[in-house]
C-alpha cells in the first residue's frame, strides 16, 4: 500500500512527463509548420515574387528578352539576402520555369569566409540555353555553381543576348540589385536545392 508521500511524488512525476511530452510535441509541430508552410499559400506568394522579378528583368533589360524567350528554362531567384561579419552567407527561394510555367521551386544558399561586414539584397536569374544544361541542373540533388562557369552580363559594352560570349554559354547568370546589374557579383559556390516553398 502506497503512503501519501509516495503517491504525491508519483503524481508530480507523471505531471512532469506529460508537460514534457506536450512541450516536445508543440516544438515538433512548430518545426513542421516552418518547414512546409502548412496553412500558408507560400507557392503562390513565391510565384508572385517571381513574376515581379521577370517583369523587372524584361522591362529594365529588353535586349535579354530573346534569350529568355528561347531558353530551355529560367531559374528566377527574386530575393537573395546576404549578410556577414567575418563569416557570412546568403539565402533565397525561387522558381524554375519552362515556357514561363513553374515546374519546381528551389532554394539557393551561399557561404563565404573572410573579412566582410554589412548586408545586401539582390536578385539573380539563371538562363539555361541547352537541354543538357537544364537536365544536369534538374537531376542534381544539390547543384553547385562553379567559379568561372557562367558569364555574368556586364552593365555596358555589349548588346545583351546577342554578343558572342553570351550565346556560347550553356548557362547565363544575371545578378542585379536596386541600382542595376551587379557586374562584380558572383554566384560561385551557390548551392541550389529543390524545395517545398516556405515563408522566411
Amino acid at each position: 500500500m502506497m503512503n501519501s508521500n509516495g503517491m504525491s511524488r508519483r503524481l508530480v512525476l507523471r505531471g512532469a512527463v506529460l508537460r514534457g511530452g506536450l512541450l516536445l510535441g508543440g516544438a515538433a509541430l512548430g518545426l513542421a509548420g516552418c518547414s512546409n508552410a502548412i496553412g500558408q499559400d507560400a507557392p503562390s506568394r513565391l510565384d508572385a515574387r517571381v513574376d515581379a522579378t521577370r517583369d523587372f528583368l524584361l522591362r529594365s533589360y529588353p535586349n535579354v528578352a530573346p534569350m529568355v524567350r528561347n531558353a530551355k528554362g529560367v531559374l528566377y531567384m527574386p530575393l537573395m539576402t546576404e549578410a556577414g561579419f567575418g563569416v557570412g552567407g546568403a539565402y533565397g527561394q525561387g522558381a524554375l520555369r519552362i515556357n514561363d510555367v513553374t515546374v519546381d521551386y528551389y532554394s539557393a544558399t551561399q557561404a563565404s569566409v573572410g573579412f566582410q561586414i554589412g548586408a545586401q539584397q539582390y536578385a539573380h536569374v539563371l538562363i539555361f540555353q541547352t537541354d543538357a544544361a537544364l537536365a544536369d541542373f534538374r537531376k542534381a540533388p544539390g547543384w553547385v555553381a562553379e567559379a568561372g562557369a557562367y558569364y555574368a552580363l556586364p552593365a555596358g559594352g555589349v548588346s545583351m543576348g546577342t554578343d558572342t560570349i553570351t550565346s556560347q554559354q550553356p548557362v547565363v547568370a544575371m545578378i542585379f540589385g536596386q541600382s542595376g546589374l551587379m557586374a562584380g557579383a558572383s554566384i560561385a559556390g551557390t548551392k541550389y536545392t529543390r524545395i517545398i516553398p516556405s515563408t522566411f
